[in-house]
């Protein structure tokens, strides 16, 4: 589903999969899109349980893969996403309206680089936005989850068979830097559990949500709990401590005068392919 939505966008973008997968891959991808993830990321990830190989590590190797195939490449940030976005959205006046250009994603990446201290940023769900009511252009210090723009010179990797975008996360707010959440731009995500494949058949069909919310709990009890709602386990998160955790410009940064577009316009999406 990403993939079609960021083909459809314009974008430009590669695919970490095992070598099993590769023929399915390469004849419906295309095989100049492809990373193979070596077996030796699977071998040293961190799933931080003692469950071994007995099933899925999740997705943190691939994710440590993407990341020092970015390095590679000399890149300053990289992206990384699920499989399972809908698409990708600006909200304007409190309308979500569908972007089918990459200068949402742009947009997003520039204003990071104003500051010397937000090493990751991401849209929120648009589920989470309602248009009747009002929400901020963004959110400090929360989770940045499942669509993620990270800095690459900074010390974490992925860990964590569950829950490791918002480890990784928290793991940031803990040293006293900066998460930037958009709500200008959001992204299309089914929630959790509602679709196959993926996380809901290796872990939450199986045994529910409850490991993936304890592994958070007990990776840093100090801010997070088991709590059961929604007619499930959860994991709650108190982001509260992190509110003095302050956004500090580059030195060299001088604002636009006016507003930058980035040439994004309204058009009437039924003229849309």
């Amino acid at each position: 589903m990403t993939m079609k939505h960021l083909d459809w966008m314009g974008c430009d973008y590669y695919i970490v999969i095992e070598q099993s997968q590769w023929n399915d891959y390469a004849t419906t991808c295309g095989k100049e899109k492809l990373l193979v993830l070596p077996q030796s990321y699977i071998d040293d990830y961190d799933t931080w349980d003692n469950l071994g190989d007995i099933k899925s590590k999740g997705p943190g190797a691939a994710r440590n893969f993407a990341w020092d195939h970015s390095i590679s490449n000399g890149d300053k940030r990289h992206w990384v996403m699920d499989d399972n976005f809908e698409g990708f959205y600006r909200l304007n006046r409190n309308r979500i309206l569908f972007s089918k250009t990459p200068r949402v994603f742009l947009a997003m990446e520039d204003f990071a680089d104003r500051y010397i201290n937000a090493p990751i940023v991401g849209p929120n769900y648009a589920c989470f936005v309602k248009s009747t009511d009002p929400v901020p252009p963004y959110i400090l210090n929360t989770r940045i989850y499942s669509c993620l723009l990270i800095e690459n010179a900074i010390k974490y990797r992925w860990r964590g068979r569950y829950n490791e975008d918002t480890d990784l996360s928290l793991r940031v707010l803990k040293d006293g830097l900066c998460t930037i959440q958009f709500n200008a731009f959001l992204a299309g995500k089914l929630t959790t559990q509602k679709i196959t494949g993926g996380n809901t058949d290796e872990f939450y069909s199986k045994e529910g949500t409850y490991p993936k919310s304890k592994m958070l709990e007990d990776m840093h009890p100090d801010v997070a709990k088991v709590v059961w709602k929604f007619n499930r386990w959860h994991h709650h998160v108190d982001y509260k401590r992190f509110r003095k955790n302050t956004l500090i410009r580059h030195s060299d940064y001088t604002p636009i005068k006016g507003i930058n577009e980035y040439g994004m316009r309204l058009v009437d999406r039924k003229g849309l392919r």
